[in-house]
């Protein structure tokens, strides 16, 4: 009975993982599908991925740089739009571009004794521009959750960690769980 029971949970955790993605990659799919409403299922799907990928070719390309810059100028100076835009523009590129912020792995020490410490990225090397230059800017992710704190401390706190971005945010976002 027991290795039965064994089995079963064995089942459990790798089909919800397996099952839930699934899921959520299927919901985002009929979404956009029926978003676009074209007669052939996956075609909006395809159709959203194509029109993503030439809108991404025009903002690199020298020709239409201006015009979406003028474009990113507009939503930048409307008042309440601005705070969303840029909001969202800021997260997008912290993980995405030439301007990753999350790229400087550290731990922080909470305590005086260097017991507890925290996982984080450095986002920030120097606060001068607010009268506390002996501090950095470090955003700690939650785990399970798409959010976080960002704390200011200083610069002798902060131990860099020789490890992979990615690899320490699924630590982080796992809880501690995974590390692969």
């Amino acid at each position: 009975m027991k290795r039965l029971t064994k089995y079963f949970f064995e089942g459990l955790l790798f089909l919800v993982p397996l099952a839930v993605t699934v899921y959520v990659f299927y919901i985002a799919f009929l979404k956009i599908d029926n978003f676009i409403d074209l007669p052939v299922p996956g075609a909006g799907f395809l159709v959203t991925i194509a029109v993503i990928t030439v809108i991404g070719f025009l903002a690199s390309n020298i020709l239409t740089r201006r015009l979406l810059g003028l474009l990113d100028k507009i939503f930048n100076r409307l008042p309440l739009i601005k705070l969303l835009y840029s909001s969202i523009k800021d997260l997008v590129s912290a993980f995405v571009g030439d301007k990753k912020s999350f790229d400087k792995p550290v731990l922080v020490t909470l305590t005086g004794d260097g017991c507890i410490k925290v996982a984080g990225f450095v986002t920030r090397e120097s606060m001068a521009e607010w009268g506390h230059a002996d501090r950095v800017a470090v955003y700690l992710p939650q785990s399970y959750n798409f959010a976080g704190n960002l704390i200011l401390v200083p610069k002798d706190k902060v131990t860099p960690l020789d490890a992979e971005s990615g690899r320490v945010m699924t630590f982080i976002v796992s809880g501690g769980v995974t590390g692969k």
